[in-house]
């Protein structure tokens, strides 16, 4: 199969770095081009030597290497429909960040001008390709637990502010200013806006919608940042199933410019854990476990070094067979918009101090 010639665009999102990995190693791929936010993001960009011209411009990026066919959308939530529009306008395939945007008339709008323009739009949720979470996902489909009654699951890492600052901005972050509620002087944006994944798994693992939510915040570990680095949700699916979420910022890291070992503070930076109960039994699993420690740099205590599978292997597997295939992949603008609207009706939760429906 030809590989598919990419560019990334912003590179001002968390999982940038992972990007400049994957876009050189994986032969389906010729990453030719990429075009930084701004002169900061080009700065550190060439901290990475990646030796893939980096442009200011996307105009001048594309007049420079018209054969370019897919952009990673790799920026601030807030960027997203812009680039999205610029890319649907000039019929390139989009790998987009995991938050396309909270604004649902705007989301609308996404998946209108992508439908128009007849191309491939993947949301970049990784668990879906964890080889834990597959297996898990088939253990639930051959019946062993039985009917699901319960899924507990946590999405916890450290806060990638420091690194990313457009993160703690609640118009970067969130799309808009909008306080948690009339007695917090705290903004939507944090700790939930990096966390989508969990609230896009269970629906994945049942195949059920969500039907309602309630989710408090807790008072921040980090007092100076203006959104939220700590919340609990709790819900039910259409098909019964209850559940218990934390996606929070929790745990501390060393505030570091730009991220490298040692940045985590805990040793392991994130936790993504499910409990699943169901009828006849059931299963816990950690979709990050299986990592090495070393006492080591930059101050001499524990550092996590990850060897678990490389999920973006799956995830860039089917963008590229999407794009030559003509086909939709599975986390696609419409199957991600349910889990937006979950995770607005958490905060609406929060500003209310009552259950949200769905």
């Amino acid at each position: 199969m030809k590989p598919v010639k990419i560019a990334m665009m912003g590179m001002t999102h968390g999982h940038t770095r992972k990007y400049y990995q994957t876009l050189i190693e994986n032969s389906k791929l010729d990453w030719i081009a990429s075009c930084a936010e701004n002169e900061e993001a080009r700065q550190v960009y060439e901290l990475y030597k990646t030796g893939v011209p980096c442009y200011l411009d996307p105009e001048e990026m594309l007049a420079e290497h018209p054969d370019i066919e897919a952009i990673v959308i790799a920026s601030a939530n807030d960027r997203h429909f812009e680039q999205m529009k610029f890319c649907a306008e000039r019929g390139l395939h989009i790998l987009s960040m995991k938050i396309p945007t909270f604004d649902m008339a705007e989301y609308d709008k996404m998946i209108e001008m992508v439908d128009r323009a007849g191309i491939v739009c993947q949301i970049e949720l990784e668990m879906h390709y964890n080889p834990v979470v597959k297996r898990l996902q088939e253990i639930i489909s051959s019946g062993k637990l039985g009917k699901l009654i319960s899924v507990q699951a946590t999405n916890i890492t450290l806060s990638p502010v420091w690194a990313f600052p457009w993160q703690g901005d609640p118009k970067a972050s969130y799309g808009k200013i909008v306080p948690l509620s009339s007695e917090d002087h705290r903004f939507r944006g944090g700790a939930l806006c990096d966390h989508p994944h969990i609230f896009d798994m269970i629906r994945w693992l049942t195949g059920a919608h969500f039907n309602h939510v309630y989710a408090q915040v807790a008072p921040n570990l980090r007092p100076e940042l203006q959104v939220e680095d700590m919340m609990l949700v709790a819900g039910k699916m259409t098909d019964g199933t209850a559940f218990l979420f934390d996606p929070s910022w929790s745990r501390l890291e060393e505030r570091l410019k730009v991220p490298a070992p040692g940045w985590e503070v805990f040793p392991k930076r994130m936790e993504v854990n499910f409990s699943i109960t169901g009828e006849k039994g059931m299963i816990q699993c950690d979709c990050f476990g299986p990592n090495v420690y070393h006492n080591g740099a930059p101050n001499d205590r524990y550092t996590v070094q990850y060897t678990y599978f490389d999920e973006w292997i799956g995830l860039i597997d089917e963008f590229v067979d999407c794009i030559r295939n003509h086909r939709q992949p599975k986390i696609n603008l419409r199957w991600h918009q349910e889990t937006i609207r979950c995770m607005n009706a958490c905060y609406e939760s929060v500003r209310s101090g009552m259950p949200a429906k769905i």
